[in-house]
C-alpha cells in the first residue's frame, strides 16, 4: 500500500489512538502487513523531522535500499514507519 496523505490519516488515527506505542505498531503491522513498522528510543531519532507528530508519539518515514535504512521526506520512497514516544 503506498503512503498517500489517506495513508497517513490513517495511521494517525490507529497510532494515536492505540493505548500504548507498542500496540499502535501491532495494530498498524496487523492492517498493512507489507509495511515495516519499529518501535525505536525517541532518542535515537534526535534531529530527525517526523512525518507525523501525535501528541507524545512520532512517526517517521524510512527507506531502505536493501541494505541501509534512512528517514526520508518522501511518502513515496517508505517502506517503513519508524514510531517513537516521549
Amino acid at each position: 500500500m503506498p503512503v498517500t496523505p489517506n495513508y497517513l490519516r490513517s495511521a494517525a488515527e490507529v497510532i494515536g489512538a492505540a493505548s500504548s506505542l507498542r500496540d499502535a505498531a501491532a495494530l498498524w503491522r496487523a492492517r498493512d502487513p507489507a509495511m515495516r513498522v519499529v518501535v525505536v528510543d525517541a532518542m535515537d531519532m534526535r534531529g530527525e523531522t517526523a512525518a507525523l507528530t501525535l501528541g507524545k508519539r512520532r512517526v517517521f518515514l524510512a527507506t531502505t535500499n536493501g541494505h541501509c535504512w534512512s528517514t526520508t521526506d518522501l511518502a513515496e520512497e517508505a517502506s517503513a514507519l519508524i514510531l517513537t514516544e516521549d
